[in-house]
């Protein structure tokens, strides 16, 4: 992310701390910690740190940490040369650093293109799965 969108953090999970559901925030959402299950804010940033099993959906996401679940990044999606990701990536521009680890697949929308909910990309999984 910019410096100048550092000044907008507006919340903060620390190394120490676990969430399990639904996160929501406005603004920039900083995760050292653990979260299984959803993650909406305006932009995530996932620290070195930070565990995240489940869904994030935001502007922008930088990943620094490691994750398991499905991303959907409407402008950005960055996985620094620590990141770990393994699922799949619905984004824009997406930059992937020289030593990241990606498993997975990935999306890429141009403008124009309808980028999918997560909504119907479980029922589209849930479909094929059965």
């Amino acid at each position: 992310m910019r410096s100048k969108d550092k000044e907008k953090l507006k919340s903060f999970l620390g190394a120490d701390s676990e969430v399990k559901g639904e996160f929501v925030a406005k603004g920039i959402l900083r995760v050292d910690g653990s979260v299984i299950g959803k993650i909406e804010a305006d932009q995530v940033i996932l620290g070195q740190t930070a565990f995240m099993q489940g869904d994030i959906l935001a502007k922008c996401i930088m990943v620094d940490g490691k994750v398991e679940g499905n991303m959907r990044a409407t402008d950005r999606l960055e996985i620094s040369a620590r990141g770990k990701v393994k699922g799949e990536i619905f984004t824009q521009k997406l930059l992937i650093e020289d030593g990241a680890e990606f498993n997975g697949r990935v999306e890429m929308n141009t403008a124009g293109s309808k980028v999918l909910d997560y909504q119907s990309i479980n029922q589209e999984t849930a479909i094929k799965g059965a």
